[in-house]
């Protein structure tokens, strides 16, 4: 359960980010609410998580969830760069997630 829980919380660490993004510098309303209520909803799962996972592995899983998910998005939504080495680092991170996961059974 704590790994699912993880895997939400690196969700909505990618919901944040984008919202950020939306705020125009916490200059517009309501992407600033879905930001900071995306944020301690991110938070709190990891923290929640945290308490059956080890720390390293699941901070780093929680931040690669959040960058591969977040480029993903950039990408899609907000036509940044498809660029072949932005994709293969996209793929190691998330080969390096699966790792760690894979690693922690």
């Amino acid at each position: 359960m704590a790994w699912v829980l993880l895997v939400v919380a690196g969700i909505f660490e990618i919901g944040w980010a984008i919202a950020l993004k939306y705020t125009e510098g916490f200059s517009r309303l309501w992407p600033t609410v879905l930001f900071t209520l995306s944020m301690l909803v991110s938070v709190w799962l990891l923290a929640v998580a945290l308490k059956t996972i080890p720390v390293g592995t699941g901070y780093a899983v929680w931040t690669g969830i959040g960058a591969a998910g977040t480029a993903i998005l950039g990408i899609v939504l907000l036509g940044e760069s498809r660029d072949g080495w932005r994709i293969f680092s996209i793929v190691l991170i998330i080969t390096g997630i699966v790792s760690l996961k894979l690693s922690s059974s």
